[in-house]
């Protein structure tokens, strides 16, 4: 198995795989019935690869390295289509635009960036896609995250720098076209670390460091409810298809189901 943590897991359409990165610098695809590795280590570098996100049509993954670069990789030839560089630091979130011809992401540098999907061969050189880059003001980005029709961003992160004592932590809504500010959303008291948009649009929903998740209004950006029977970091939320159901994951060791 892997040497290291391992910091990311998606499920493949086809329900009988799951592809697994780790900071051992690899990315595994495993059969879900035996539980054993399938081929061999996806490698491109050494450096520890914090993210992955599986494209709309199943067909590509993205993933973010300690070194800033991303890597676009094809499932069906376990290699690299496309590097792109622009991050200087560990790539930790990302989100595809729901048409798979955008792909953005967020930075320990500070920055959510978005990227230009394209077809093409193996690069042997990282390129530059950017569509656009924003200086978010986050001292370090963990979260982004589309609206549902992908004219808007959300960010989450730390805003103060890491040997601080956390104040406040914001979630920044950002024009996917200009980059410009929407809108700060403030309660958060550490670490912004998961995003979540319902499908229709009218929520967003952070959790944090903090323990809590909070509930935002996206008409007007205000907090609409606190979830707070977490009593550490909350590390990933995730919404039902049918915005019903939240489901969240707490370094208190448990998980717990929400009625949204």
């Amino acid at each position: 198995g892997h040497t290291n943590s391992v910091w990311g897991a998606i499920h493949l359409p086809d329900g009988q795989r799951i592809i697994t990165c780790s900071l051992d610098g690899s990315l595994r695809v495993w059969n879900v019935k035996s539980g054993k590795q399938i081929e061999k280590d996806w490698r491109n570098g050494d450096s520890p690869v914090w993210s992955i996100a599986l494209s709309p049509d199943g067909k590509k993954v993205v993933s973010g390295s300690g070194n800033g670069a991303v890597r676009l990789w094809d499932i069906d030839t376990c290699k690299v289509v496309k590097k792109w560089k622009g991050h200087t630091r560990a790539v930790m979130s990302f989100c595809w635009s729901r048409d798979g011809r955008r792909v953005l992401s967020g930075s320990w540098d500070g920055t959510a960036r978005q990227w230009e999907v394209e077809s093409g061969e193996t690069m042997p050189e990282p390129i530059e896609n950017i569509l656009a880059s924003i200086e978010t003001g986050h001292e370090y980005v963990f979260a982004v995250v589309y609206s549902p029709d992908t004219t808007l961003i959300a960010t989450g992160g730390r805003d103060g720098p890491i040997s601080e004592e956390p104040i406040e932590c914001s979630v920044k809504i950002w024009d996917a076209k200009s980059g410009k500010l929407v809108a700060t959303l403030k309660g958060h008291t550490d670490i912004v670390c998961c995003l979540a948009w319902t499908k229709d649009g009218k929520t967003l929903i952070s959790g944090s460091y903090d323990a809590s998740i909070r509930t935002w209004d996206t008409t007007n950006w205000k907090q609409t409810a606190v979830l707070d029977e977490h009593t550490s970091h909350v590390f990933a939320i995730a919404i039902s298809p049918n915005d019903r159901i939240l489901a969240s994951a707490s370094d208190d060791k448990t998980a717990r189901l929400w009625n949204l």
